[in-house]
């Protein structure tokens, strides 16, 4: 992947939110930065232009002069920060912002040659994104210094004064480009990680940024796990199986192939508890229940049924 450093403005005065702490708001149990700052995780420096707050990672912080002074001010500002070919622009209020879009962004950029100075995304309706974009570092700083000196100051300039004079693509996406300008666009985003579209993938992230792990497991897996033992043992048997196996792969020294392992073996022994209670005297199925055959889920109870597969449906992944 490309070598980027991230410069993420988090220092406007969010009128249309009363004056609020845009950054600091809670989008799905995280601050609407630390959204932003799992995205670009990968960065080689990161900068974040505004007044410091608590973050979920480290990074450096930087203020633009005036304080205030507007997008091209506080940019210029997290760009005296770094030092790669390639940056990341970004807002601070970008709730459903995914690291599979940031490499998208970054890749649209290597693979466009040297007459592509930046990709930005488009939204829905076709609008450009200049604050979720990246961008070739000596371009920005060559028309930021060419802005400086034809109207004495960044302070107070909009962006498309920038934007104009760069050579950009665009990356159509539904849903990162999306921001929390007002107190409905946050009830909005609010609402849409709670829809069962992503609520599941929302709260294992925010689980494992507040628990400090950095695991990818297959979850289908694992609710397969939950819904073969809560089945074919009882419901309780769900959360502690799926306890037992995350504490048996620590013993194991973690990773993703430990889980993988021990969610057989554990799916494999639920199984045959369920097969067997479904077994009579002499392995033959007791009157009025069918015999289920070893490694098969009860009737009523594959993917198939209506206790579906929670994953099953879920929205596709976000486009590259």
């Amino acid at each position: 992947m490309t070598a980027y450093d991230a410069v993420v403005l988090a220092g406007g005065a969010a009128g249309r939110l009363g004056g609020a702490d845009k950054p600091a708001l809670s989008v799905g149990g995280r601050t609407l930065l630390d959204r932003v700052l799992s995205a670009c995780a990968d960065a080689g420096d990161t900068v974040v232009v505004g007044p410091r707050r608590p973050t979920v990672r480290a990074v450096r912080w930087a203020r633009e002069q005036p304080p205030g002074g507007g997008p091209l001010a506080a940019l210029e500002a997290g760009l005296r920060h770094t030092a790669a070919a390639t940056t990341l622009v970004l807002s601070a209020d970008l709730p459903f912002l995914r690291a599979e879009t940031v490499r998208a962004l970054l890749r649209e950029v290597a693979h466009g040659g040297a007459a592509v100075e930046g990709v930005l995304l488009a939204d829905p309706g076709g609008r450009d994104q200049p604050l979720v974009a990246a961008y070739r570092t000596e371009s920005l700083r060559r028309e930021l210094a060419l802005l400086a000196a034809e109207y004495g100051s960044l302070s107070g300039l909009p962006l498309r004064l920038l934007t104009a004079e760069l050579s950009l693509g665009r990356l159509p996406h539904p849903d990162a480009s999306f921001d929390c300008d007002t107190w409905e666009d946050v009830a909005a985003a609010r609402a849409r990680i709670r829809d069962d579209g992503w609520v599941l993938d929302e709260w294992i992230t925010a689980a494992k940024a507040e628990l400090g792990i950095d695991l990818d497991v297959d979850t289908v897996a694992l609710l397969d796990l939950a819904r073969d033992a809560a089945h074919g043992v009882a419901r309780p048997a769900a959360p502690l199986t799926t306890f037992l196996v995350g504490y048996a792969a620590a013993q194991r020294g973690g990773g993703p192939e430990a889980v993988a392992e021990l969610t057989r073996k554990a799916g494999a022994l639920a199984r045959r508890w369920a097969a067997e209670e479904a077994e009579g005297p002499g392995g033959a199925a007791p009157a009025g229940r069918p015999a289920m055959a070893p490694g098969k889920p009860a009737a009523g109870q594959g993917h198939g049924s209506g206790d579906r597969n929670p994953r099953s449906d879920d929205k596709a992944e976000e486009s590259e």
